[in-house]
C-alpha cells in the first residue's frame, strides 16, 4: 500500500473511529497472505472467501474507510465468525483479529438484541445461582427419565427454538455440593492457589471443579475458593456488551487480590482467555490492577505442568483422544501441558484427533445464535473422533464438552468426554488399586 493511500485511509478513520474505536494499524498489519483461510472453520465450511479472516478484514476496513456501508449481509459474515483465534495463531503477521472484530460486535448488539441475549445469555447463564435453580425441573425430570424421554422422542423440538436446544446439550446433571472456602493440600504444601469456579461451569458441571481440586491437594496445593466471584464477563464481551463484561471484571478483583496465593487456576478454556485479557480489554483507572489480575492467572493444566506432578498414578486402560478446545490452544497458546499431564497416566493409548484444533461450534454462545453453521462443526467433530475408534474424548471447555455431547447424543453415538482434570483424578484415585477402564460413558 502507498503512504498516500494510508494517509486517505486514516484521515477516513479518524471519522469513522467514534463509531467503532478501533486501532487503524491493526488492519495494515495484515498483509492479505491469505494463510489465515486454512485454519479459519468457517472458510472450511463455506468456502467462501467472505467467511474467511482476511475477507473480514478487507469488509471491516472497506465500512471503517467508507467505501460500502455495513449491510445485513456484511454482519451476517462479521456474526458468522467464531472468534476461535485459530487465525491468530496461523497469522505470521501478529494481526490482532479479535480486536478487529469486536467492536462491530458492540455495534450490532446495538440494533440486534433480541429477548434471548436479554434474559438468557446475559442475566440467566452468567449467574451461576440463578442458573443452578433454573435447571431443578431439569434435574428431576432426569431422575424421573422424563428428561431422557424428551430428548430421545424429539417433543424438545416443540419448544422455543433455542431453548429447545439448549435440553439437548445439557449434560448428565448431578446433584453436586458447592466447593468450601479453602480445602488443604495432601502431604507437603508445595502452592497456595485460588480457584476461579465461573457461572455455567459451576451451575452444570461442579464436578468437574471438584476433580479438580482434588488433583490440586493431591499435587500439594492448598485451595482457596472466594465466595464473591462472579462470571468472567466472556459471554457479555464477546457477544459485544461491554458494560456489564467490566463490571464483572471488576467485581473479579474485588473478590481475588487480597489474596496470596501462588496463581489464580480457571479449568475452563474460555474463561481462562477472558481472565488472562483482563489487562487489555478495558483502559481506564483500574487497569493496572486487572493487568496484575491477570499476570496472576494460569490454567489449571499450565500450571500443574510448571509445578510439576508428584501424586501416584493409577492404571487405566482403554482408548482416548484429545480435542483443543479453541480459547486454550489459540487464545492462550496452551498444548502441551494437558497432554504432558495426560500421558503420564498408565495404560491409556492416545489416538491423535484430526483437526484437533478447529472449532467444535460451540464457541461460547455461538452454537445458540449460529445453530446451522455450528451443527456443520459438530458433525465434523464427531466424525474425525469416530474416526479415531476412542470413545472417551477429553476436552477442556465446558462450552466443547456441551457441543460434543450434544453431537454425540443426537447422532446415537455414546462418548465419555470428560476434562483432562477428571481423567488425572480417576488415575489418581486409582493408584495402588486395580484398573480401570477409560470409555464406559455415563448415560447421556
Amino acid at each position: 500500500m502507498s503512504s498516500e493511500s494510508t494517509t486517505e485511509s486514516a484521515n477516513v478513520d479518524s471519522a469513522a473511529k467514534p463509531s467503532f474505536g478501533i486501532d487503524y494499524e491493526k488492519f495494515l498489519s495484515c498483509v492479505h497472505c491469505g494463510l489465515c483461510t486454512a485454519s479459519c472453520p468457517t472458510y472450511k465450511i463455506t468456502g467462501d472467501e467472505n467467511d474467511s479472516p482476511r475477507g473480514r478484514i478487507y469488509l471491516m476496513r472497506a465500512v471503517v474507510d467508507g467505501k460500502t456501508e455495513l449491510t445485513d449481509a456484511i454482519e451476517h459474515h462479521l456474526e458468522l465468525c467464531l472468534d476461535c483465534r485459530a487465525c491468530e495463531t496461523a497469522c505470521p503477521s501478529g494481526v490482532q483479529y479479535g480486536r478487529l472484530i469486536e467492536p462491530f460486535r458492540s455495534h450490532s448488539v446495538e440494533t440486534k438484541t433480541d429477548w434471548f441475549h436479554r434474559w438468557i445469555l446475559w442475566k440467566l447463564f452468567p449467574n451461576a445461582k440463578r442458573l443452578s435453580l433454573a435447571l431443578i425441573p431439569a434435574r428431576i425430570s432426569a431422575r424421573l427419565g422424563l428428561f431422557w424421554l424428551i430428548r430421545a422422542t424429539g417433543i424438545w423440538k416443540l419448544l422455543p427454538a433455542r431453548i429447545g436446544r439448549l435440553l439437548t446439550m445439557l449434560p448428565p446433571l448431578q446433584s453436586t455440593p458447592a466447593l468450601p472456602k479453602r480445602l488443604p493440600a495432601v502431604g507437603e504444601k508445595r502452592a497456595t492457589v485460588a480457584l476461579f469456579t465461573g457461572c455455567v461451569a459451576d451451575a452444570m458441571l461442579r464436578h468437574v471443579h471438584w476433580a479438580t481440586v482434588r488433583v490440586l491437594q493431591a499435587n500439594g496445593c492448598e485451595v482457596l475458593v472466594p465466595e464473591q466471584q462472579a462470571c468472567c464477563g466472556a459471554i457479555h464481551f464477546h457477544s459485544g456488551n461491554e458494560s456489564p463484561a467490566q463490571e464483572l471484571a471488576d467485581a473479579n478483583l474485588d473478590a481475588f487480590e487480597a489474596l496470596d496465593v501462588d496463581a489464580i487456576l480457571v479449568n475452563v478454556a474460555g474463561c481462562g482467555a477472558m481472565l488472562k485479557e483482563y489487562g487489555v480489554a478495558w483502559s481506564d483507572a483500574r487497569q493496572p490492577e486487572r493487568q496484575a489480575f491477570a499476570s496472576r492467572v494460569r490454567d489449571v493444566s499450565e500450571f500443574l505442568a510448571e509445578l510439576g506432578w508428584v501424586a501416584p498414578m493409577g492404571e487405566l486402560s482403554g482408548k482416548a483422544t484429545y480435542h483443543d478446545a479453541c480459547h486454550l490452544a489459540h487464545a492462550q497458546g496452551i498444548r502441551s501441558a494437558p497432554r504432558q499431564l495426560l500421558e503420564q497416566i498408565p495404560g491409556i493409548e492416545w489416538i491423535p484427533l484430526t483437526e484437533s484444533d478447529t472449532c467444535c461450534g460451540a464457541a461460547g454462545t455461538y452454537n445458540l445464535t449460529q445453530t446451522k453453521m455450528a451443527d456443520e462443526l459438530g458433525a465434523r467433530k464427531l466424525n474425525h473422533i469416530l474416526q479415531t475408534g476412542a470413545r472417551t474424548v477429553i476436552s477442556a471447555n465446558a462450552g466443547c464438552t456441551l457441543q460434543i455431547i450434544r453431537e454425540s447424543r443426537l447422532h446415537g453415538t455414546k462418548l465419555e468426554v470428560l476434562h483432562p482434570m477428571e481423567l488425572l483424578d480417576r488415575s489418581c484415585q486409582r493408584a495402588g488399586s486395580s484398573s480401570d477402564q477409560v470409555g464406559t460413558p455415563s448415560r447421556i
